[in-house]
């Protein structure tokens, strides 16, 4: 009997090793505060190469079909919601309240306009998740263009560079002094 017994807990072990080298490995990780995140694949990954943007919340965050949130990597665009964000960016700036969410408000209607019911590609950097559980992503739309660097470029964002995802940084570094010196967008 013990040896049945045996017998069933090696096969055990073995289709619970071989579940997880199919997985890729363990079922979770950590995020950046060292929580642990669990992910298990219930028949494959989800396909990024064309997703619908459902929806804008900001002029840097996206909601796509799935209902994912997404947040695009390296830009940064005025609050329009309430939050301690807001009030920080008002008093970094020496702007009021409703000065930054005027120009959130049209950070916003940009992106909007851009990419809302639109189909896109997503690229992920080194870092998949922020500490808000929103993809961390760079946008293509179908014809190709750039959209983290196209809403620098037209001066609705300023820079936020988090390492480890800077694989564009210097693009966008590049774009923003244009803009800025050519007083487009939000630097009218």
């Amino acid at each position: 009997m013990k040896k049945i017994i045996t017998g069933i807990y090696c096969i055990l072990i073995v289709l619970f090793s071989l579940n997880f080298s199919w997985a890729g490995g363990l079922p979770f990780s950590l995020d950046s505060s060292g929580r642990a995140k669990f992910s298990i694949p219930f028949g494959g990954k989800y396909d990024y190469s064309n997703v619908l943007v459902r929806r804008v919340v900001d002029g840097d965050t996206l909601v796509l079909e799935n209902n994912e949130r997404v947040r695009l990597i390296g830009i940064d665009t005025p609050e329009i919601h309430e939050s301690d964000k807001l009030y920080k960016d008002s008093q970094r700036s020496q702007e009021g309240i409703e000065t930054i969410k005027a120009l959130g408000m049209r950070a916003y209607a940009f992106t909007k306009k851009l990419v809302e019911g639109q189909r896109v590609r997503l690229e992920f950097d080194v870092d998949k998740h922020d500490r808000y559980d929103r993809l961390l992503v760079y946008v293509y739309l179908k014809d190709g263009t750039f959209v983290n660097a196209k809403i620098v470029e037209e001066g609705y964002a300023s820079l936020m560079t988090i390492a480890p995802n800077v694989k564009y940084a210097d693009l966008f570094l590049k774009l923003y002094q244009e803009a800025r010196n050519n007083r487009r967008g939000l630097w009218k």
